[in-house]
């Protein structure tokens, strides 16, 4: 791992904002990652899928019902296709070069193995494989880029919260957890896996669980930071960067 991404004993946790920043401009687009920038965020959060013409870009959502109430999926347009529809669509190398200097996080949607060289190639073409973590979602994933990361590092976005030694095992240098989740307990067992913690503010699916703080994915209130104070995780994925840099954690 780089520096950016291997620091376990900082004074402060990095500050991640989520979706590029979702809460200052539209989401996952280089208004939000500039509003990011210009708020003290240590990094920006972003998606990746593919559209239909092999273009990877920066989308939360499978399909555009929620941004422009079109049911289609990504998958289904061409790049200029989705401009049309949502012009302040993103390639991934678009987010690579306006996130420079900045730390970025590539929360990859794509499930199938095949996919990870095209990524990765970007990153290492747009010469940001230092500042990069790369995000999978499956461990069968993550132990498949262990040969083609060139030095990236990779953080386990994965459903169980108790997988840490797995996600070690798998290649894994991070490790997330929902806020929800994130005890002492679940906190000293990422670190005892030889991982960094990041954690994910808010509620992890769109039906809301009682045992989870009230806010949707990305939203947290000043007094979630605080109390994320008494596990003290590496980093913070948020919508709002300007909570966490505002005298909380600055």
């Amino acid at each position: 791992m780089t520096a950016l991404w291997n620091e376990t004993s900082k004074r402060r946790p990095l500050i991640i904002a989520h979706r590029a920043g979702a809460a200052l401009a539209a989401e996952n687009t280089i208004g939000a990652l500039n509003a990011a920038a210009a708020a003290g965020a240590d990094a920006i959060e972003t998606d990746v899928r593919r559209a239909r013409d092999g273009a990877l870009v920066c989308m939360h959502d499978a399909d555009l019902r929620r941004l422009c109430g079109d049911t289609r999926t990504v998958a289904e347009f061409h790049l200029a296709t989705l401009r049309s529809l949502l012009p302040a669509v993103m390639t991934l190398r678009d987010a690579l070069a306006a996130s420079h200097p900045l730390g970025i996080l590539l929360d990859v949607k794509l499930m199938e193995e095949r996919h990870l060289p095209q990524i990765i190639g970007e990153i290492v073409l747009m010469d940001a494989a230092e500042r990069t973590l790369l995000g999978l979602r499956d461990i069968g994933l993550i132990g498949a880029a262990q040969d083609i990361t060139a030095g990236i590092a990779v953080l386990a976005f994965l459903e169980e919260p108790d997988s840490a030694p797995e996600a070690r095992r798998a290649g894994a240098n991070w490790f997330r957890l929902w806020q929800g989740d994130a005890t002492s307990e679940r906190a000293a067992a990422v670190r005892d896996a030889g991982m960094c913690l990041a954690v994910m503010v808010g509620q992890p699916r769109t039906i809301p669980r009682a045992e989870y703080p009230p806010f949707p994915v990305g939203q947290v209130d000043r007094e979630g930071l605080d109390r994320l104070r008494t596990i003290a995780p590496d980093a913070i994925l948020l919508d709002d960067p300007r909570l966490a840099t505002a005298g909380v954690y600055r």
